[in-house]
């Protein structure tokens, strides 16, 4: 898998993608990570990625012309229907779709994903119009960039790639992966200043394991995450 970061701070990535998970599957050629300064794809002489929202209004509005180089760059062509296969451009934006697990295992599946970080108080609509295939958000709130969604989108969709992670099973037994959260765990020593492992761990009945473990993950859910056990109706 290739992934693209688009932005104005490239010194922001310097060193999140050089640990644990990421820094393995990039070691073992499993995903290529490139960061590119938008500003290098401004012609003019200041290097100028933003301007005045028509209209008027507060802030800045991050011009078109050098996120339309960037993809020309990168993707090969600034026209999205002739994009390669497999290939997604996508903006992290508040106002795109939640990015869940099954949000996260569908991206995990592309061939070429390109992440647009935006920044001020947004970035020109005709770049959406024009470029974007979709619109991601990693939450309810804003931030002061997508720098911060970038990082979590990768780290979120690499880690699903095959042989990413120690164990085939590990991401499929991860929180969400059936809208359940994980159930508890523990490790030696078997006893912490008075604090027990629960014994069916200890009994070596796999049977009673699994039994225990979609236990407590369905009773993790129900005391926290109610919602993620609700239909597309709302309905239990």
């Amino acid at each position: 898998m290739k992934i693209d970061v688009l932005t104005i701070f490239p010194e922001f990535f310097e060193q999140v993608f050089d640990f644990g998970i990421i820094r393995r599957a990039k070691l073992a050629g499993i995903v290529e990570i490139n960061v590119h300064d938008i500003r290098e794809f401004a012609t003019d002489k200041h290097k100028m990625v933003d301007d005045r929202p028509f209209g008027g209004g507060d802030g800045m509005v991050m011009k078109p012309e050098p996120i339309f180089a960037a993809i020309e760059a990168v993707v090969g062509t600034s026209e999205r229907d002739n994009y390669p296969a497999g290939t997604s451009v996508v903006m992290l934006s508040p106002q795109g779709r939640p990015f869940k697990q099954a949000v996260a295992k569908e991206m995990a599946d592309v061939k070429h994903l390109v992440l647009i970080c935006g920044r001020y108080e947004g970035v020109d609509e005709r770049v959406n119009d024009a470029l974007v295939t979709e619109e991601i958000s990693i939450g309810d709130y804003v931030l002061s960039g997508g720098e911060p969604a970038a990082i979590v989108v990768v780290d979120g969709i690499v880690r699903l790639q095959p042989g990413a992670l120690g164990s085939d099973t590990s991401a499929e037994n991860d929180s969400f992966s059936d809208r359940l959260l994980d159930c508890p765990h523990y490790t030696r020593p078997a006893e912490f200043r008075g604090m027990k492992v629960p014994e069916v761990l200890l009994n070596g009945n796999h049977a009673e394991i699994e039994k225990w473990r979609a236990e407590k993950a369905l009773e993790k859910t129900r005391s926290i995450r109610e919602d993620l056990l609700k239909g597309e109706n709302g309905e239990m």
